[in-house]
């Protein structure tokens, strides 16, 4: 009968027990997306500082394809015991939901939402040679020459894909896509004059900007950001009420206890609120959310009101994948 006892309440504070001892050896964080990328690019500013806020070593792990999904997918099917997360975005966490017809995951579902950390405006970059240097140019250019163009994407159902997909259905021309694993070839390509055009997060496209490397055309927001305060956005330029934005956040799988989502969202608070973390954001066309978008609770409405955001422009571009 002891023994039976002693099972039982082992049973009952085997959980509780495991959570108050996390962490007790590295981390994963998953970036779901190629290394060199704006994704990569929140990551890797993290890292040592969450490192240091868990008091244990978090490795980025990169596993690109499907637009995010195979990444996010390994820890939506992970164990949940808080050793692996991944840094989702609107791709992964939105976007996929109402692109393909059959998503790795339900987003909503599968998932523990942990902290919002930064938004990412996406900027619509053209190869320097392009005879267009703002959006009304570059659509009457690529109206007329909608036949040989293309543009390229971090990968299908990416951020920066479905970016330019919309623009390309809201001005109606019909653009061949060039699909990468992940933003750095994409926008390498681009550099290269490879392809024509690219809708990419600020990060990625500042140091090319500004090396003249690239031709901005248009922020895909509604108003200017900061990092870009003299490119005027898509909704200026004409194109009224359009709007892009990428964003990324630290997600658990589905039954993680409570105190470890805790832990790691109050590790990412102070990751985020250190002032050389801070800075390096600011450096690379970052913007870190406000204090009360930081919130478990926030990330979760959030996440169910930018999937129900993205449903309705994806239906009626026409986008669907398999």
């Amino acid at each position: 009968m002891l023994r039976l006892v002693l099972i039982a309440l082992l049973a009952v504070f085997a959980t509780p027990i495991k959570a108050q001892t996390w962490p007790n050896r590295p981390l994963t964080m998953v970036v779901p997306f190629a290394t060199g990328g704006p994704m990569d690019a929140v990551a890797r500013i993290l890292q040592s500082a969450l490192s240091d806020a868990l008091q244990q070593q978090v490795i980025i792990e990169n596993i690109g394809g499907a637009g995010g999904m195979i990444g996010a997918a390994r820890v939506a099917k992970s164990a949940p015991d808080g050793y692996q997360f991944v840094l989702g975005n609107v791709g992964t966490q939105a976007v996929s939901q109402a692109l393909y017809k059959k998503p790795f995951y339900n987003s909503t579902t599968d998932f523990t939402p942990v902290v919002l950390i930064a938004d990412l405006p996406l900027v619509l970059v053209a190869r320097k040679d392009l005879p267009a240097n703002n959006l009304q140019e570059f659509i009457a250019y690529a109206k007329a020459n909608q036949k040989t163009m293309q543009f390229a994407s971090a990968g299908a159902g990416s951020a920066t894909h479905l970016g330019c997909a919309l623009i390309n259905a809201r001005i109606g021309i019909d653009i061949t896509h060039v699909p990468y694993r992940g933003g750095a070839p994409a926008m390498q390509d681009l550099v290269a004059q490879r392809v024509d055009y690219l809708c990419i997060d600020t990060p990625a496209a500042i140091p090319q900007i500004e090396s003249g490397a690239i031709k901005p055309i248009a922020l895909l927001s509604h108003g200017r950001s900061p990092s870009l305060p003299n490119l005027a956005s898509a909704h200026e330029q004409g194109l009224t009420d359009f709007e892009a934005t990428n964003w990324s956040a630290f997600f658990l799988p589905k039954d993680t206890p409570a105190s470890i989502v805790q832990k790691l969202h109050d590790a990412t608070v102070a990751a985020m609120n250190n002032p050389a973390v801070q800075k390096r954001f600011k450096e690379n066309g970052i913007d870190l959310v406000a204090d009360e978008r930081r919130s478990s609770a926030f990330l979760a409405q959030f996440v169910a009101s930018e999937i129900v955001k993205w449903a309705e422009p994806i239906k009626s571009s026409g986008l669907a994948l398999e």
